[in-house]
């Protein structure tokens, strides 16, 4: 039987134009690391996929072959079909993967022809696919780039947002880069995060920007990292400082940590257990600098930080949270601002 398949030299398009794709693979490896553009839809469960393996180590190919026709088989097999059928019919111009681009995906078309659905599938699978998006870091790594730096509150982000050649790392690590930059959904796995970059990468490079425009970053972004390649040429770039007044600057992070942040909770959590979780959002983000403020500084900004959120919860009023922001700007963030811009410019 002849396969339908598309070679590596479509990746690219396939990125760019965010092409739908069927991720065969078991949940467990597509929650590990996907592309955006991906929609899993498994051949097998991760219980099969286990079992197979196992017989696969103990018995061999065909005998592991055998078992994976086994156990996806009858109601099974149809239920499988019918969730690919549908897949190619919201998505017509779609593609299908598996992880190597082998067995699986040649079973999975298999199946379809047999029902005269053609859907193509990806050479190389997904292994192929990752490494040619950490090749693309890689290669985006020699490119010019310019870094937006600027105090804390500055509004670094609603620059980069407002920049037509720029890539919003923060955004794309669902993190705010800070002591409090959680927000209320998770950020991608380190593997989603590289991939992100690199597909935000190859459209940038598309779309014919001859400047790559970025914030200052620490290595660190939540728990995600910035490829080592990727950081340390964004080190070796020039940087572009921006700057406000310091009422500015304490309104918008009062903005950003205060009222957006308390919208979120409540949207998702309602009134009452909303404000709960996003006091200890706020508790707990403060906590995370304890060693580096000193118990001294810590304890005074915990306790205008309570007594602000009573007085927000009891009189709807947000004011007194400026006392505790001024502080940890003043104590904290604009020191080491401070000694890091100092310190970039002794490298």
């Amino acid at each position: 039987m002849a396969f339908n398949t598309v070679t590596s030299s479509a990746y690219r398009d396939i990125f760019i134009n965010d092409h739908p794709i069927m991720d065969v693979r078991a949940p467990i490896e597509f929650n590990k690391g996907a592309f955006a553009n991906a929609i899993n839809v498994p051949l097998m469960t991760d219980a099969e996929r286990q079992q197979v393996g196992s017989c696969y180590k103990q018995q061999g190919q065909q005998a592991a072959i055998s078992l994976g026709h086994e156990l996806v088989s009858g109601e099974i097999k149809q239920q499988r079909l019918s969730a690919w059928q549908q897949f190619n019919q919201r998505h017509p111009q779609g593609y299908l993967y598996c992880f190597r681009g082998g067995l699986r995906s040649q079973v999975t078309q298999t199946w379809l022809q047999e029902v005269d659905v053609d859907i193509p599938f990806i050479e190389g699978g997904y292994k192929s696919m990752r490494q040619f998006l950490i090749s693309t870091i890689e290669q985006a790594s020699t490119f010019p780039m310019k870094i937006i730096a600027g105090s804390t509150g500055c509004g670094k982000t609603e620059y980069i947002k407002s920049q037509h050649n720029a890539i919003d790392l923060e955004g794309i690590a669902n993190h705010r880069g800070s002591s409090f930059g959680n927000n209320i959904t998770p950020q991608p796995t380190q593997i989603n995060f590289e991939n992100q970059l690199a597909i935000a990468l190859l459209k940038h490079q598309a779309a014919g920007h001859k400047t790559l425009v970025l914030e200052d970053e620490s290595f660190m972004i939540g728990r995600n990292a910035i490829p080592k390649c990727f950081y340390n040429a964004m080190k070796q770039a020039p940087i572009h400082v921006l700057t406000c007044s310091f009422d500015d600057r304490l309104q918008r992070i009062l903005n950003d940590y205060v009222v957006d942040m308390l919208s979120q909770f409540i949207e998702k959590y309602g009134q009452e257990d909303g404000f709960a979780a996003f006091s200890q959002y706020l508790i707990s983000s403060i906590d995370k600098i304890k060693k580096r403020l000193g118990g001294k500084q810590h304890q005074q900004i915990q306790t205008i930080m309570t007594q602000a959120l009573k007085e927000q919860q009891n009189r709807n009023s947000v004011a007194l949270h400026l006392e505790w922001i001024q502080l940890l700007l003043e104590l904290y963030y604009d020191p080491m601002y401070k000694y890091q811009l100092k310190k970039r410019s002794l490298e």
